[in-house]
């Protein structure tokens, strides 16, 4: 039935974030049609989380973040590639959490998981 999960951002600098996908962050991406990229990303999962001030956003909002195994190693490699962090790495019990700047005016959570993925 479902195969995967399909996330959409919308910018009012699509190439420039297609670029940084692309060229930053190191996705893998096919040209669908006049330079509309979709970009295959390693894998996925999905949480489903209290809404509330308290809990970080009220209900019916989305939220897309990336992780990594070694969050201080990435940031290293990311920051080598000229992106930008908002703020230094802070333990959020679930893991070890830290933003990013992408075009288009996005602050994107990366994060190193505490949990296992089984």
């Amino acid at each position: 039935m479902i195969r995967g999960l399909h996330a959409m951002f919308y910018t009012s600098e699509p190439e420039a974030l297609r670029a940084f996908f692309r060229d930053k962050l190191g996705f893998k991406a096919h040209d669908v049609g006049d330079g509309w990229l979709l970009f295959d990303l390693p894998e996925a999962d999905l949480g489903c989380h209290p809404a509330s001030a308290d809990d970080g956003a009220p209900t019916g909002t989305p939220s897309i973040s990336f992780y990594c195994d070694d969050i201080e190693q990435t940031m290293a490699t990311l920051q080598g590639k000229g992106v930008e962090f908002t703020e230094p790495v802070a333990d959020h019990g679930y893991g070890l959490v830290t933003h990013f700047k992408a075009p288009g005016g996005f602050t994107i959570q990366l994060y190193q998981p505490r949990y296992t993925k089984v």
